[in-house]
């Protein structure tokens, strides 16, 4: 299958010898990063398996954000530190989509631009939640930035996981939002709209920004997501690590170009686009992030400085919550404590997938040698 690795190491030198002198920081960090993942240049470890004495050379990850190879290990690690914070309560996606007038300026101004987006789609969930003909308390919101449509043309949009209900102004009780209901979307649509273009006058008074941008209607999406903490983890996940592309949208590769698969929402049926090697790395790199932004951010209910808050809500729902019985998995085999405490630690041979690796030595960045 091929990956982005792949496309890159066929294409990145012309690409560097043509665009690299007016390459942003974060573009050339990211060549050079999944060019580098997984091979002897990040440096690793030597295993041996003592069964059929198979060498393994194990190398780093580059752990950029922007390589898909690196993305499970994060998407586990992120999965078990958000479980302990999820609510017992249904939630709520709701997507804020920029205009396309605006998104030159985000794409001129990331760090300002894409921040000010973000806290404008919160502010503006909590603002409406908070009215007592809604929710009447302020929920948690958890904001995701995405600027990448499946064929990779810029289009940035804030997906927001909410919860479907809020906390009182006193902290004491829990106010369910309505059935599959939280804030109305045209209202919402129009609040994410002033408060960005207050926030943009406010920090950013240089920018000139066309009229017709706080005309244009701006798209909000809101899908009940149902109760189910684990359900709404494993589907927010997919949001929080993708990247604008995997390697299994990936088709073919050759000297001119790749094709690459995509859905059309329309239809929703999978077409094929061909792209030059060059305009497919420009595509990529565009939705590179500027470094230190988060993408991620936090706020209402989940805000990091209302924690105790969040705790304290948190038992008054798992209180309310009736108990529920774990069903043992009968198929799941019995393993003795001392099995338990040593199985995840042994790694198994993948040449002869019986032996366990020893490890050998450590390999240095730049003088390991693999295979």
């Amino acid at each position: 299958m091929i990956d982005v690795q792949t496309v890159f190491r066929r294409f990145a030198d012309g690409y560097l010898a043509q665009h690299g002198s007016a390459m942003l920081p974060s573009h050339r960090r990211a060549i050079d990063d999944i060019l580098a993942c997984r091979t002897s240049a990040l440096g690793g470890h030597l295993w041996h398996c003592p069964s059929c004495s198979a060498d393994v050379y194990a190398y780093h990850s580059c752990r950029n954000r922007s390589c898909p190879t690196c993305h499970t290990g994060q998407t586990e690690r992120w999965l078990a530190d958000r479980q302990a914070e999820m609510l017992p309560v249904p939630y709520v996606h709701i997507t804020v989509t920029v205009p396309e007038e605006l998104r030159p300026i985000l794409q001129a101004n990331q760090k300002d631009g894409y921040a000010m987006l973000m806290k404008a789609a919160a502010d503006a969930i909590i603002e409406l939640a908070a009215d007592p003909k809604y929710v009447g308390g302020t929920v948690g919101v958890l904001a995701v930035l995405h600027t990448w449509t499946q064929q990779m043309v810029y289009h940035p949009h804030v997906h927001c996981l909410v919860t479907s209900g809020g906390v009182s102004t006193d902290g004491r009780y829990w106010r369910p939002a309505r059935r599959n209901f939280l804030v109305p979307v045209k209202a919402l649509a129009k609040l994410v709209r002033g408060k960005l273009r207050a926030a943009l006058v406010r920090k950013r008074p240089d920018l000139v920004i066309s009229e017709a941008v706080w005309r244009t209607p701006w798209i909000v999406h809101a899908t009940a997501w149902g109760r189910g903490e684990q359900a709404v983890l494993d589907y927010l996940a997919r949001y929080v690590f993708r990247i604008a592309i995997t390697k299994s949208r990936i088709v073919s590769l050759d000297d001119q170009g790749v094709t690459i698969r995509h859905k059309v929402r329309k239809s929703n049926r999978w077409r094929t686009t061909r792209l030059g090697g060059h305009e497919f790395m420009r595509r990529f790199l565009t939705h590179v992030l500027p470094k230190g932004l988060h993408k991620v951010r936090y706020f209402g209910l989940w805000n990091p400085r209302k924690r105790e808050l969040a705790r304290r809500v948190r038992m008054i729902l798992t209180f309310e919550r009736p108990v529920e019985q774990p069903v043992p998995d009968a198929a799941a085999p019995s393993r003795s404590p001392e099995q338990s405490s040593t199985v995840p630690n042994m790694r198994t041979c993948p040449c002869c997938s019986q032996g366990h690796l020893v490890l050998i030595r450590r390999l240095q960045a730049q003088t390991a040698m693999g295979p």
